[in-house]
């Protein structure tokens, strides 16, 4: 009993350590998502209104806003940018 429970102790901290890795990995890139779309939509070629817009929706919505960003957004600026 005294082995089994030596043992899972010894294991516990490795899996704590693996945890915080991985949860570091994803705030690092979640922050490269947040970043990466805020540059994106101040170097668009949209206009400033667009800007603002988009703008307000990636801080108001950090994580949905971003991902629509890149899902939606940046392919629209391309499109209007070809446009005019």
């Amino acid at each position: 009993m005294q082995a089994q429970l030596a043992h899972q102790m010894a294991i516990a901290p490795t899996g704590n350590i693996m945890i915080a890795c991985a949860m570091g990995a994803a705030a690092l890139g979640l922050l490269a998502l947040y970043f990466g779309a805020l540059l994106g939509i101040v170097r668009s070629d949209l206009t400033s209104g667009m800007k603002l817009v988009w703008l307000a929706f990636a801080l108001m919505a950090p994580f949905f806003g971003c991902l629509l960003w890149f899902l939606v957004g940046r392919r629209d600026a391309q499109r209007r940018a070809g446009i005019a």
